[in-house]
């Protein structure tokens, strides 16, 4: 009699949980204020910071200009190649808002070194004046110096690579997808969070940049410092709110789980080798874990990796779970891997795309430090200043593109979205060697006009907005278009590697177009050849830089269109877990859009 009444107990106890878990997170997006708030005040003092670097180094630090472009793209590429780390320790150890606070403190402690240096005499070699630097007659930083403004960039790149992949979906975490207002809720945050982040971009390209020019250093660092001060100051704030997921473990000891295991089955067949449905029924395929809801099937691309889910005697437990990972993987780990392995072909596309947008960003501000920033008879321009006309191009091409051309491509292609995930990835490196050939006739210009007067060209540095214009499409076309791609083809499991991988792709970006200006310079400079690249640009060659980098984002394209003609969109099962929620329509809409994607390819 007993047996009867426990169940509905049981079920009343449940019930309950899952009420609990849910008021818990309906009340998640109370959080968002709090989280924006802090994302937008990092986001104003770490770019308030960096932007102006280069013409940093180069007026405060008496560096040459090669040199401080290098340092710069030295420090920006381990900058954007942090977060793959820090997701590693966010999903294993600490989990996103420990990993929020660590990085926050130490982008502090960067802040406050390039502040102390920009403001302590001790800390910074005496002034040097433009005629002087060039000569090669100003005094170079000493090792207490250059010690402390590394150990400051170094603190900085810790604390990037702590918030960047964490920032966004730490404030996810904060949303029930199975609530509908939660979803309006969550929607709401993706528009504050772009918004805010684009404007307190801009505010450090402009504003920020102005004071450190024209006005102090010092006071131009140290309003970043009080930004950063007051992000944490409202992180924290929020803390009693905040919806905290517990570190699930590291996604990269499953993908070595994956390729160990498939090495240690190599020897052995698959059953039914040319039926995929078959050999499915026979493989390892437990029941997924936590909130997914579809499971990925299997499929015969990469069918070797297959053969870690064949069942051997012992594998097995009672329960139905496999007694040893490194033994035997599930169907779905191994098809997370195939998603991984596919998408990283197209992700080396991308890093040729950043290279030739790091290249002439870096040397953008180099030109403008010889060419007139004047704005009318009595304002001057800062001279990073003028990248932010990329930033802007971009920012007023997302809605063109989104409101005119994508109705207009649907109308053509049938599509939902106008073009395909790849095609407008392949949009964006057709425009980018069109930006390169353009720099480089505006180069060759301006480089004339400097020789013939003194060093100093008269032109306006407004003759850089259109290969600034079309370099802000293409990575508006390009980068967007990486990002939405990562994250629609990477497995709900991996979408932080997604967003790691796009900022890893970023850095190795910025580290190529390191590694080849340094290797340029020793080829064209050998058997008493003036370099392409020289300390003083307007001496150098970089109208012929710019249009090697053009050939070879032409090569990358053919690359592209080679790896998207066999690439293979990740495919879903049409079946949903038992044990889990009942799938809602947004997530509908999203296999819909997959599945579309995958037949138009």
């Amino acid at each position: 009699m007993a047996t009867p009444a426990a169940a509905p107990v049981a079920a009343s106890v449940e019930e309950v949980e899952v009420a609990a878990r849910r008021r818990e997170r309906q009340r998640g997006w109370k959080t968002m204020p709090f989280i924006i708030a802090a994302e937008t005040f990092e986001k104003a003092g770490s770019i308030g910071v960096a932007a102006n670097l280069t013409v940093y180094l180069v007026k405060r630090f008496n560096m040459g200009q090669l040199t401080a472009a290098n340092i710069t793209n030295i420090f920006y590429g381990t900058l954007n190649f942090m977060p793959l780390l820090g997701a590693f320790i966010s999903d294993a150890y600490l989990g996103r808002f420990k990993t929020l606070a660590y990085g926050s403190f130490f982008s502090l402690l960067g802040m406050l070194g390039l502040t102390l240096s920009a403001s302590v005499p001790a800390l910074k070699p005496p002034g040097c004046n433009q005629t002087t630097q060039l000569g090669g007659h100003c005094n170079s930083p000493s090792t207490l110096q250059l010690g402390v403004l590394y150990l400051s960039l170094g603190f900085l790149t810790i604390g990037g690579g702590a918030i960047r992949p964490c920032s966004l979906p730490f404030g996810v975490d904060q949303f029930d997808m199975t609530d509908e207002k939660s979803r309006k809720g969550l929607s709401s945050y993706y528009n504050w969070y772009y918004g805010t982040t684009t404007a307190a971009l801009v505010f450090s390209l402009t504003i920020l940049v102005y004071i450190q020019n024209d006005i102090s250093w010092p006071i131009g660092f140290g309003i970043p410092t009080f930004f950063m001060m007051m992000g944490i100051m409202v992180l924290f704030m929020g803390t009693r709110l905040y919806v905290h997921v517990v570190p699930e473990g590291s996604i990269f000891t499953g993908i070595a789980q994956v390729l160990t295991v498939s090495f240690k089955k190599r020897r052995l067949k698959l059953p039914y080798p040319h039926d995929i449905n078959q050999q499915d029924l026979l493989l390892f395929n437990p029941p997924t874990k936590g909130n997914r809801i579809f499971r990925l099937p299997l499929t015969s691309q990469f069918r070797f990796l297959n053969k870690g889910a064949i069942v051997r005697d012992g594998d097995i437990n009672g329960d139905g779970s496999a007694r040893n990972s490194w033994e035997l993987c599930s169907i779905q780990q191994i098809e997370e891997v195939k998603c991984l392995i596919r998408i990283v072909p197209i992700c080396i596309s991308g890093i040729i795309c950043f290279m030739a947008i790091s290249q002439q960003f870096t040397y953008v501000i180099l030109q403008t430090l010889t060419m007139d920033c004047h704005l009318g008879p009595h304002f001057k321009i800062p001279e990073a200043c003028v990248i932010s006309i990329s930033f802007m191009a971009l920012t007023l091409f997302i809605p063109i593109y989104d409101r005119l051309l994508v109705p207009m491509a649907r109308r053509l292609t049938g599509v939902e979205s106008g073009i395909t995930l790849l095609q407008r990835q392949g949009a964006g490196l057709v425009i980018s060697p069109i930006s390169m050939v353009v720099a480089g006739l505006v180069e060759r210009k301006r480089r004339n006009s400097a020789l013939s007067n003194g060093g100093i060209s008269p032109m306006s540095v407004f003759w850089l907005a259109p290969q600034l214009i079309l370099m802000g499409i293409a990575e508006a076309l390009n980068a967007i278009g990486q990002i939405e791609f990562y994250n629609k083809q990477f497995p709900e499991h991996m979408l932080t590697l997604a967003g790691s991988l796009f900022f890893v792709s970023l850095a190795a970006g910025i580290y190529l177009s390191t590694a080849l200006a340094n290797i340029t310079k020793k080829v064209t400079s050998r058997d008493g050849h003036t370099s392409w690249l020289t300390e003083d640009i307007s001496l150098s060659k970089l109208d012929y830089y710019f249009y090697f980098i053009a050939v070879t984002g032409v090569l990358n394209l053919f690359y592209f269109l080679i790896c998207s003609h066999y690439y293979q969109y990740k495919a879903m099962s049409l079946h949903a877990e038992e044990s889990i929620k009942i799938e809602t329509k947004v997530e509908a809409d999203a296999e819909i859009d997959i599945a579309k994607d995958a037949h138009n390819n």
